[in-house]
């Protein structure tokens, strides 16, 4: 695990409440990594399937492989502007419970539930995961896409993932991961950087992972290397920040909203390395 001792979660809840809105129009309201298929050079096959239909490939293909069943009860832990949760509750009728750090982006979640019609099935909340107590046995699924990275203990928190899970119960997690070890000094200082530019904590690697896993008394049943599949993410952003000169109404936010988008470059060099990788777990309580 590679940590950046920098960061501090006020630096966290700052930065998604600052960076909402530019998540929102550099992505869309799926604020995490498209998926592509490859084509026969390796390549993501962008000809057929647009940015914002691969976020919403990688959300139905997480919630495929968790076999999510109609009227699941889900947790969505790091739910962001709510764009999984409402998914889920729209298109498999779950019961979705989503918890963000930020204020701002738990008042966009909400609104964006009613405009959706499904205000009544998803109740987001601010609430700091590692802070939040739910009553054991209670959700069928945990979920979560691109959040762990944020957190502090990791290991703390799949413990307590695997006491919130009913017997049967799956975990589904979408997650930056540190490269296999041993990384080069280089490609530890770009993990390092990636860091500092994306306030995380830490970048566990994919066997840190499988351990909490393990620790917790969960089973891992499935995972993957997405990297070749979502590494056209940073491509599209970084050609966005370009063309859009959002970088010049970043300087008037706050100069670590200029650092975030100035790692986007950094982020895509790193998966092209090897430095680090973009991993999907699905495990189980007994």
């Amino acid at each position: 695990m590679i940590s950046c001792t920098t960061v501090q979660k006020p630096d966290i809840r700052l930065h998604y409440d600052l960076t909402t809105l530019f998540y929102r129009l550099l992505w869309g309201r799926h604020i995490h990594h498209g998926l592509w298929d490859l084509d026969a050079n390796g390549q993501a096959d962008t000809a057929t399937l647009s940015a914002t239909a691969a976020a919403v490939r990688l959300t139905e293909t997480l919630a495929q492989l968790a076999v999510i069943r109609p009227h699941d009860v889900v947790l969505d832990v790091g739910c962001g502007m709510g764009g999984s949760s409402i998914h889920l509750a729209r298109t498999l009728d779950c019961q979705v419970t989503g918890i963000t750090l930020s204020p701002f982006q738990r008042m966009w979640a909400r609104q964006a539930a009613f405009w959706a019609g499904v205000r009544k099935s998803t109740d987001f909340r601010c609430q700091d995961a590692e802070r939040a107590e739910f009553p054991e046995a209670h959700f069928d699924i945990v979920w979560s896409i691109e959040c762990t990275e944020h957190l502090f203990d990791k290991p703390a928190f799949f413990q307590k993932t695997a006491r919130w899970l009913k017997p049967g119960g799956r975990l589904a997690i979408c997650a930056w991961l540190a490269g296999d070890a041993p990384l080069s000094e280089s490609a530890t200082k770009q993990v390092y950087d990636v860091c500092e530019g994306f306030f995380c904590p830490s970048l566990g690697s994919r066997d840190d992972y499988a351990g909490w896993f393990a620790d917790a008394g969960l089973t891992l049943v499935e995972d993957h290397d997405w990297t070749a599949r979502v590494s056209r993410t940073w491509e599209l952003c970084a050609e966005r920040v370009r063309r859009t000169g959002v970088r010049r109404l970043a300087r008037l936010l706050h100069q670590d909203t200029v650092m975030f988008l100035d790692r986007f470059t950094t982020l895509l060099r790193a998966y092209q390395t090897g430095a680090m990788k973009y991993g999907c777990f699905i495990a189980t309580r007994p």
